[in-house]
């Protein structure tokens, strides 16, 4: 039996009595969940660096490709919180019960190597960020950061585990300090973002396929989704929608509200670094930035030492959120496709695959600091099979949410089922793109 509300709507998707006290901004930001951690998880270490090479070379004529986004993110992001919750499974634990499990696993192993990949990069930049800031060893640093994120994912209990990473979010306001102490010809700024500027050369539509490649990817889906199922497993009161349909109003009002948040800072923190980068870097020539390290040690004899400090924190905080979800989405995809219990809710020894796979790919993550591979080169990499993961993926889960025998009476529909073939257009574009330029 579920606690409802009078209308029959689940009372784990509204407020909870624990939520009622503190500001309305406070009780606001308690009921943000899945969808504020993964947009704010976007913005990671690796995320910064490509918004960054952005407006250091293009300028501010790159920011209304954030505008353009932000409706394609919200919509499959939503596509994929729905199934979760309707189901009451990540999209991996969906995907291996209606299709070859060879197509699975390929899928599901792309995914934990480009995951890898980007965590070991941002494991970098994080280890590189604290180095600049107060000396050292930028590997030692690095081991400190992995072993940090993997005890906190094993041994936090998972309420607060949650906790630590809702509020971690908050640390993207970094860049919008940094922003502040830019200094920053509004006007042309504004132009930039809602006015589309193209510029017809292979640099510049190699910097949207990047761009593109770290908005919309495989790991965010797959994060959100086992979120949502997660929640539902915690949650006495929540039961997967196709069972219980009285609570759908208001588990998808709660996820509409999340995601867009989520994902509305995750493009605001984006428009911040690189207006901040177009409005110093690229106004003093400097238009070569490979890493966000970089950006901020490039920020500090033009911008000063305050907007370098704070750039160089917010990395740090940034990677702390990025990394333990690049981990955890692999390992509930893994778990998922080899039908194991996966959950931060379980305990190692009930989830040990779950388990085994966050603690490996955060170690190889780790390891790749200590090799010659170059972090462009590999992070290069990453979005190149990020691109060829996530196609397929968004292809199979708009296929998901239209079956009536896994979504019930909530197959996704409408205007929202039009944006998410419309984002799934963007990708192959992408996709495609990535492929032109590498022949060029």
């Amino acid at each position: 039996m579920t606690d409802t509300d009078a209308n029959g709507a689940s009372l784990a998707d509204q407020v909870s009595p624990d939520n009622t006290t503190g500001s309305t901004a406070s009780r606001f930001f308690r009921t943000l969940g899945p969808g504020l951690i993964t947009g704010a998880s976007d913005d990671d270490p690796s995320g910064i660096g490509t918004y960054s090479q952005a407006g250091a070379q293009l300028g501010f004529g790159i920011s209304w490709t954030m505008l353009f986004s932000f409706p394609l993110m919200v919509a499959i992001q939503e596509i994929s919180a729905r199934l979760g919750r309707t189901t009451g499974r990540g999209i991996g634990g969906n995907i291996c019960r209606h299709y070859p499990r060879p197509l699975v696993h390929g899928i599901v192993v792309l995914l934990l190597v480009a995951n890898t990949i980007n965590l070991g990069a941002d494991l970098g930049a994080m280890g590189d960020a604290l180095a600049m800031l107060i000396g050292g060893s930028t590997k030692a640093y690095v081991v400190l950061f992995g072993v940090f994120c993997i005890a906190a994912q094993i041994f936090l209990q998972y309420a607060r585990y949650v906790q630590v990473l809702k509020w971690l979010t908050l640390t993207l306001f970094a860049y919008v300090v940094a922003l502040a102490a830019a200094n920053v010809p509004w006007l042309e700024a504004l132009v930039g973002i809602v006015v589309p500027t193209v510029t017809w050369n292979s640099d510049y539509f190699t910097t949207l396929v990047a761009i593109a490649g770290t908005t919309i990817s495989p790991y965010l889906f797959f994060w959100q989704a086992a979120q949502e199922a997660e929640e539902v497993r915690v949650e006495p009161e929540r039961t997967p929608l196709r069972w219980a349909r009285w609570q759908a109003p208001a588990a998808f009002a709660r996820i509409r509200t999340d995601t867009t948040v989520g994902m509305g800072f995750s493009n605001i923190i984006a428009i911040a670094i690189m207006i901040t980068t177009a409005a110093t870097l690229n106004a003093h020539g400097i238009t070569n930035i490979e890493t966000s390290s970089q950006a901020a040690e490039a920020l500090r004899p033009i911008a000063g030492d305050f907007a370098y400090l704070i750039f160089a924190l917010g990395i740090i905080g940034t990677g702390l959120l990025g990394v333990p979800v690049l981990a955890g989405s692999a390992a509930y995809a893994i778990g998922e496709a080899w039908r194991a219990p996966v959950g931060l809710t379980r305990s190692p020894q009930e989830a040990l695959i779950f388990y085994t796979t966050l603690g490996v790919a955060t170690l190889v993550g780790i390891g790749l600091n200590f090799t010659p591979i170059s972090p462009i080169q590999a992070l290069y990499w990453s979005a190149v099979i990020n691109g060829v993961v996530a196609l397929p993926i968004m292809v199979i889960l708009m296929m998901l949410t239209a079956r009536s025998n896994i979504m019930g009476e909530f197959t996704v529909r409408g205007w929202l089922r039009g944006l998410g073939w419309v984002s799934t257009g963007a990708m192959a574009l992408c996709v495609v793109g990535m492929g032109v330029s590498s022949f060029l």
